[in-house]
């Protein structure tokens, strides 16, 4: 039963983890594309 739980919160903090890094990387392309539009020209 204690192995389970464990299991449970280990897959709980990857998640947690994947979402996180994922909106860093969705917030970094989109100032990338905010930048870039905003260019002088």
């Amino acid at each position: 039963m204690n192995g389970e739980k464990r299991a449970e919160r280990q897959i709980a903090f990857r998640v947690l983890v994947y979402v996180f890094i994922t909106h860093l990387f969705a917030g970094f392309i989109w100032l990338l594309f905010y930048l870039g539009g905003h260019a002088d020209k």
